[in-house]
């Protein structure tokens, strides 16, 4: 564990969910913060700046949603949405606003802990990675300032639209990109179709993986989006 702790902001109005939350994540050394209304959980974001926060959408004074679209004008940091809510479209449009991760009430403790794990793990490389001009993992290599890819050490070639996403999935890996978010980074517009994200992303896979049926770097998550490997 580190040496210095994580704080963790639970915003969350059920007392035994937050309860048992703050229990678990203090027994793993992180410092818990408790926000029962979405009112007491900006002015915590604001007042302690925490690392991690993990946020329920139904909040009484004001929806889940809606606070995290008002978190992500001032603050990127990592959100993960703990939710009765399990339909897809809440969990899309939760991705769409900027949250990390999302999770569906009841959940084992062992998965949150995981889900956080993944989240520092954001942290660590978007903090290490400031300044890097180059990325590897695995047979994939990127050199940022000579726009080189190789692949077992040899370049390919990628269009510049290919190219860019790239770069947005090493720069959020770890990280759910949902179809329009993808949309709206890469070609810069709303509601596009998701489908021909599909397209885009199997020739990318297609010329990065070794085993498409299998892929170790562009994993989709079904009906969502995708997420680059994080490790």
């Amino acid at each position: 564990m580190m040496n210095d702790k994580r704080t963790i902001l639970v915003i969350e109005d059920d007392p035994y969910i937050s309860h048992f939350i703050d229990i678990s994540l203090s027994k793993e050394a992180y410092a818990v913060l408790i926000a029962k209304t979405a009112a007491e959980g900006l002015f915590l974001i604001s007042s302690h700046h925490p690392e991690i926060v993990l946020l329920d959408l139904g909040l009484p004074d004001k929806d889940g949603i809606d606070l995290l679209r008002e978190l992500r004008t001032f603050s990127d940091v990592p959100v993960l949405i703990v939710s009765a809510r399990g339909q897809e479209t809440e969990k899309i449009a939760a991705l769409d606003l900027g949250a990390n991760d999302y999770i569906t009430k009841p959940f084992h403790m062992g998965e949150l802990m995981a889900r956080i794990r993944v989240a520092e793990r954001f942290i660590q490389k978007s903090d290490t990675e400031k300044g890097n001009t180059d990325f590897t993992c695995d047979w994939l290599s990127v050199d940022y300032e000579k726009r080189k890819v190789l692949v077992d050490g040899e370049e390919i070639h990628l269009t510049p639209t290919e190219y860019k996403t790239l770069l947005l999935l090493i720069a959020n890996r770890g990280k759910v990109l949902t179809h329009n978010f993808i949309i709206r980074q890469i070609w810069g517009y709303e509601g596009g179709d998701s489908k021909s994200v599909r397209v885009f992303m199997a020739n990318l896979r297609r010329k990065l993986e070794k085993d498409t049926a299998h892929p170790r770097f562009i994993l989709t998550e079904i009906g969502v989006g995708y997420r680059f490997a994080d490790e």
